[in-house]
């Protein structure tokens, strides 16, 4: 295995310089991360590599911008005509990358998409009851009850053209859980500051600059063209960057962080993420799907039961983590949401004590005293040193005698096995585009479908709460109900929360890309230095 990586990054590093060779005065840049957008499609997964890649083709009506303050894009202005019906006045001049004009129709089919079956994203915006078409540079989007904060939600949903979609058949999102392959997977066209040259997903996707984008007034940017190569290998993601033959590297390993700060000509940037890692635990199977005692499968689900998950999280030692695993680059969590997210709290981000002792007692007390075996399923190109911190959870969990099989394996196969219900115990991370604590309940807490809440917790009373604030023009009371979500998931200790994460970018000092909390690059704020 290890002589098939290395053979694979000298064959992807000999890419990239074949690439690079031929002389230009174009300014490209190339770029890597570990792993690929997950579809070109941009209502069909709600990852956010995926977003970012369709973030640089698509435009939305709302934007968040370097600073993630939300600006108008797609929409002017927006305002309230009634308790349950925003207006948007859409953007005049607005061409696709086919020259054809931008209009409300486009604004309505897109809605209509995201609220397909198959979207990723229709939980977003489930509170969208019609489009209204006022006239063609006006909307009226009326929702079931009030949604005061619906303009926050948007900086996500990427408008699509309607004539494009119908003509190539992809009026509705891919369906991935069917693993179905259509046009709008590896072809894109928006309104968005790059079109899309080449997709060639897992392989290479080139970008290049659109000369007609609106806001080229405003965002003046320097870039001609991106090519993006997904590098799985860190040693070969870092050996590319320092050999000049990338100008970008979006997850730097953190143990090559300052062998590039003392390089000349390189440089490295640092922020708190919007991003929280942690572990989930299926809590709402009777019987568990890898777990057992001796070889025996158990009859019950250890998950189940509050004192068990308990367990788990007191035998993590994050500190631990922190320093060994992530190097200083992390914050610990107490609950799944980072200081961005509104919400958040000191009090709540307070983690339970480290305490394998208390957690021995605890697996006793519910029956295991000898602990049980279980796997652990864990991406190993998604997120920060992701393979590396569970296999310190797996160290950690042995101490108190639960036997853990560590599966690690890519996203694009770990993640529909949290949304199809296939794993007990799995890690996950999850940023909040909308910057409100509502977007994580509506995902990771409400139940009843096959979603991202691969915990099976299913509480009617949460779920209706987490309903009313979204509806809730009181922000008061809305906070009130925050804050008892929060504390009604800490206490029963849904989630395993690991770490907010620290993201570090690293460029050549010939560019200058802003970094950005999201983890999502916006080249149209990068400058080339002369």
């Amino acid at each position: 295995m290890k002589v098939r990586q290395v053979i694979g990054g000298i064959l992807v590093v000999s890419a990239l310089a074949f690439a690079a060779t031929p002389a230009s005065a174009k300014n490209t840049i190339r770029w890597a991360s570990q792993g690929d957008a997950l579809t070109g499609d941009p209502h069909a997964a709600n990852e956010s590599p995926t977003n970012s890649a369709s973030r640089k083709v698509y435009d939305t009506l709302v934007y968040a911008d370097k600073d993630l303050k939300f600006i108008p894009w797609l929409a002017t202005s927006w305002k309230l005509v009634n308790p349950t019906t925003w207006e948007f006045e859409l953007r005049k001049g607005v061409k696709w990358h086919d020259g054809s004009d931008f209009t409300a129709e486009d604004v309505k089919f897109t809605f209509d998409r995201v609220l397909s079956p198959t979207s990723d994203f229709k939980k977003q915006v489930n509170s969208v009851k019609e489009v209204k078409i006022i006239d063609p540079h006006k909307v009226h989007i009326v929702h079931t009850g009030p949604n005061p904060i619906f303009p926050n939600q948007l900086t996500s949903i990427f408008i699509m053209s309607k004539a494009w979609s119908e003509k190539h058949g992809v009026t509705k999102p891919q369906d991935r859980a069917a693993k179905e392959e259509t046009y709008a997977v590896r072809h894109a066209m928006g309104t968005g500051p790059f079109k899309l040259k080449l997709r060639e997903p897992d392989v290479k996707t080139v970008l290049e600059k659109n000369e007609n984008w609106w806001g080229l007034k405003q965002f003046p940017h320097e870039v001609d063209e991106i090519i993006y190569t997904p590098i799985s290998n860190p040693a070969t993601r870092i050996a590319a960057l320092l050999s000049g033959e990338l100008d970008f590297v979006l997850d730097p390993p953190l143990q090559d962080l300052n062998r590039i700060k003392s390089t000349p000509g390189f440089t490295v940037k640092q922020t708190p993420q919007t991003r929280t890692i942690f572990l989930g635990m299926n809590q709402g199977r009777d019987k568990p799907l890898n777990a057992s005692v001796d070889g025996k499968p158990l009859d019950k689900n250890p998950l189940n039961d509050v004192r068990v998950r308990k367990a788990f999280y007191q035998a993590i030692d994050i500190d631990a983590i922190k320093k060994k695993v992530m190097r200083g680059y992390s914050v610990p969590a107490g609950i799944i949401t980072s200081k961005f997210i509104h919400g958040h709290t000191p009090e709540l981000d307070k983690r339970h004590p480290y305490d394998p002792a208390a957690a021995k007692k605890a697996l006793a007390e519910a029956g295991y005293p000898n602990g049980f075996d279980i796997q652990l399923d864990c991406p190993n190109n998604r997120y920060i040193n992701d393979e590396g911190i569970c296999q310190a959870v797996v160290g950690m969990l042995a101490k108190i005698g639960v036997k853990v099989t560590l599966s690690a394996i890519p996203k694009t196969i770990h993640f529909p096995k949290i949304k199809n219900r296939e794993t007990d115990f799995y890690m996950l991370g999850w940023g909040v585009p909308t910057l409100d604590s509502h977007y994580v309940f509506s995902f990771l807490t409400k139940g009843a479908d096959k979603g991202w809440n691969g915990t099976g917790f299913n509480d009617p009373e949460i779920n209706k709460m987490i309903d009313q604030i979204e509806i809730e023009t009181d922000f008061a009371k809305r906070d009130e109900m925050i804050a008892k979500v929060w504390k009604t998931m800490k206490d029963n200790v849904n989630y395993l929360p690991l770490h907010h994460q620290v993201i570090v970018w690293a460029m050549s000092d010939r560019i200058d890309v802003p970094i950005v909390a999201d983890d999502s690059v916006r080249f149209i704020y990068t400058k080339f230095k002369k």
